[in-house]
């Protein structure tokens, strides 16, 4: 996707010096690069479409590239209020999909509401995820008419999150990976679920270990889960 160029340099710290170069795809520091653990899984069933606020795609501790490195179907649209990338409407009216708005119930009408998928038809399920803070997400929700016609799914997790990239006043809060982790599961596609999960919990950790400027533990267990789980 392309940015304007007058949005904030998120390659620079606050003093407007270079920070540590990064991999160009992972996003971590060069010594802590997990390009070599990226899954290739084949096609599931369902797909993932992240609608992502303004800076959220340039910010190192996003976690949507992620699902787009697990889920080959990822599509992903920058979000803006007063201009829709026509690719959007045009993929949520694809009749080979049926779009999903994930999102809490809380905040939609009843009749939308959803907590489980219905049994399987003629369409792949498309999890429609809003990628940004939860003040950026819940201003998608609300300002963005051409998603008031989906369904909603209400995720109801047994777990809290294991995110700890950033901080959140919420526990119920998921972070994105987490939440398409869940659809998936949710869709069946169990071995996806648990391959994204363990590829988010490499992240983690890998991106907690540059900060405190130790090297990598390969033998962790995520790590570990991670690689089980790869063919």
């Amino acid at each position: 996707m392309a940015h304007s160029t007058t949005k904030p340099r998120l390659d620079r710290n606050d003093l407007g010096a270079p920070r540590k170069e990064r991999c160009t795809r992972c996003r971590l520091i060069l010594s802590h690069c997990m390009c070599d653990l990226r899954p290739v899984l084949p096609p599931t069933g369902a797909a993932v479409c992240l609608i992502m606020a303004e800076f959220e795609a340039l910010k190192p501790s996003n976690t949507g590239w992620l699902i787009a490195d697990v889920l080959p179907e990822t599509t992903a649209f920058s979000w803006s209020r007063i201009a829709v990338d026509p690719g959007l409407p045009a993929l949520l009216a694809d009749p080979q999909w049926q779009p999903y708005l994930v999102f809490p119930g809380e905040f939609a009408a009843p009749e939308r509401v959803l907590t489980e998928l219905p049994p399987a038809r003629d369409k792949r399920p498309l999890f429609v995820l809003l990628d940004g803070t939860w003040s950026e997400a819940r201003k998608i929700f609300r300002k963005s008419p051409y998603l008031n016609a989906l369904p909603v799914l209400s995720l109801q997790p047994d777990h809290l999150s294991r995110y700890r990239l950033r901080r959140s006043t919420h526990e119920h809060h998921f972070c994105t990976s987490e939440v398409a982790a869940l659809c998936l599961a949710l869709a069946g596609d169990l071995h996806a679920a648990q391959t994204l999960e363990a590829y988010l919990d490499v992240f983690s950790s890998r991106y907690l270990r540059a900060r405190q400027s130790v090297p990598a533990d390969l033998q962790d267990e995520a790590h570990r889960r991670l690689r089980a789980l790869m063919p």
